[in-house]
């Protein structure tokens, strides 16, 4: 009989379909990840208000349930975070066949604390979460996914980064021109800086820990008020830092990109003290599915 092995996954957005991509590659899964992708669009979509739905959230739950077929996904609803707090459907769980071993797919808003707590011992996480709670500031900073388990103080958390999973899109520099004079934008123009730096509020432990604290000793964390974009904010304030996939929309309001600074990936991690044979092995299959990318970690 093979055996169930609980796996944190988040709720929604690109860091699951990054998983479940990674599923239909080493398992036969297609069918179960793209029914969830597409369900979770179209609710991403209700959410932004660019779809208009036919059925309230309890409706629409009841139609994506299959109470009958027992490897169907299931998806539960969470209070969303716009006016009124609307209710909004997010996946729950789902179980996934891998090798004669059964993975049960279990959402959680933060897999990441989830393992910490021990609750599981293997989960999927964005990068940027690791970052901003456990990697140590130091004076220089982490470029890459390599180098985050070397941050990882063991008296802090027994989790760490297994692999990740190329669902790229980078921290990155980006400045008005006239700013640099001629200079260029990287981790040492940032270190010679003395001014503002723009970026997002949750990202102030994440910059110092990519960046260094010796290189950001001579800035002013500023956030964007009231500006629609980020890369509108940081036009105002001349100086920045904010993820870009093609950077088109920095361009368009007229910033020079700079240094790729550390990748915003979803991740696969471990809790080592919760690892066995069966954990090693699905940690083996997902490893093997990844193209070469930055990490192997150890």
């Amino acid at each position: 009989m093979s055996r169930t092995v609980p796996v944190a996954v988040p709720r929604k957005g690109r860091p699951l379909e990054a998983v479940l991509e990674r599923l239909a590659a080493v398992a036969d899964c297609e069918e179960l990840a793209d029914s969830v992708s597409s369900t979770l669009r179209y609710e991403k979509a209700i959410t932004k208000g660019t779809a208009e739905p036919n059925h309230g959230p309890y409706e629409r739950l009841a139609d994506y349930s299959n109470p009958t077929e027992p490897t169907a996904p299931e998806y539960t609803l969470l209070r969303d975070g716009r006016d009124g707090f609307p209710r909004r459907v997010v996946f729950d769980s789902a179980t996934v066949e891998m090798d004669g071993i059964q993975l049960q797919l279990i959402g959680r808003e933060e897999p990441f604390r989830a393992l910490r707590t021990h609750e599981f011992a293997l989960g999927f996480d964005s990068a940027d979460l690791v970052l901003e709670e456990v990697v140590e500031l130091q004076a220089a900073g982490v470029g890459s996914l390599a180098e985050i388990n070397q941050r990882i103080n063991p008296k802090d958390t027994d989790v760490r980064v297994v692999t990740g999973l190329g669902d790229t899109v980078y921290h990155t520099l980006m400045a008005r021109p006239e700013l640099l004079e001629g200079k260029t934008l990287n981790r040492a123009f940032v270190g010679s800086y003395r001014g503002e730096l723009c970026i997002s509020p949750r990202y102030e432990r994440l910059v110092e820990a990519v960046l260094g604290t010796e290189t950001t000793a001579g800035v002013e964390f500023v956030y964007p008020g009231d500006e629609p974009e980020e890369e509108a904010a940081i036009a105002d304030c001349g100086l920045g830092v904010y993820l870009t996939l093609t950077g088109s929309t920095a361009r368009e309001h007229g910033l020079i990109l700079g240094e790729h600074l550390f990748p915003s990936e979803t991740v696969l991690m471990e809790n080592e003290s919760e690892s066995n044979r069966t954990v090693d092995r699905i940690k083996a299959l997902l490893s093997e599915a990844v193209e070469e990318t930055e990490l192997k970690a150890t």
